[in-house]
């Protein structure tokens, strides 16, 4: 029966969470430790500093803990601990899955289309302004303009277009750069 609970109360914390892990907390604080009553506000935080430093996402981290925190605290083996994490961190990584999945089988199916192909058409000046927005936002910390991150930035970008550097080697680089800059 917890599993089901785990799996409903994730999955829907997975399904209507919009801004990523650090959204989710807020949702999974008010499930587990105030309607559930699962696990303390203590144990709780202690689960967010572990999710923190972990490697990953800090919303399927903490579902992962959870899961196998709730099932420790009531009782299970091992295995059903583990199987707890399993279960909680499927259900909120599961509707972002079949999310991404189903624009997926959309996309093939109109493709072709040629009001579907106008609007991609559209969206791609977009899409290119929004990263040069966070890249902008990022070079320029404080509203002061950081010269090196600029050359770093200008740099990188004339090792991708022109030379075909692949991203990986850039990125190493401009650590490595801006390492020795800063």
């Amino acid at each position: 029966m917890i599993f089901l609970e785990l799996f409903s109360i994730f999955f829907l914390i997975g399904a209507f969470t919009i801004g990523g892990g650090y959204a989710m907390l807020s949702l999974i604080e008010n499930q587990v430790v105030n309607s559930q009553q699962w696990i303390t506000s203590e144990q709780f935080t202690d689960i967010v500093a572990i999710s923190q430093m972990s490697p990953g996402p800090i919303g399927i981290n903490s579902a992962t803990y959870i899961g196998y925190t709730v099932t420790q605290e009531l009782g299970y083996s091992q295995f059903f601990c583990l199987l707890g994490s399993a279960t909680a961190t499927l259900a909120v990584v599961l509707p972002s899955f079949l999310i991404v999945m189903w624009i997926c089988i959309l996309f093939e199916k109109f493709r072709n289309n040629k009001y579907f192909s106008s609007v991609l058409y559209i969206l791609r000046p977009v899409t290119i302004g929004l990263i040069a927005s966070a890249a902008i936002i990022l070079i320029t910390p404080y509203n002061f303009i950081d010269i090196y991150s600029w050359i770093l930035f200008i740099g990188a970008f004339i090792c991708s277009m022109f030379f075909k550097i692949g991203p990986i080697q850039i990125i190493i680089g401009a650590g490595l750069i801006g390492y020795l800059l800063y």
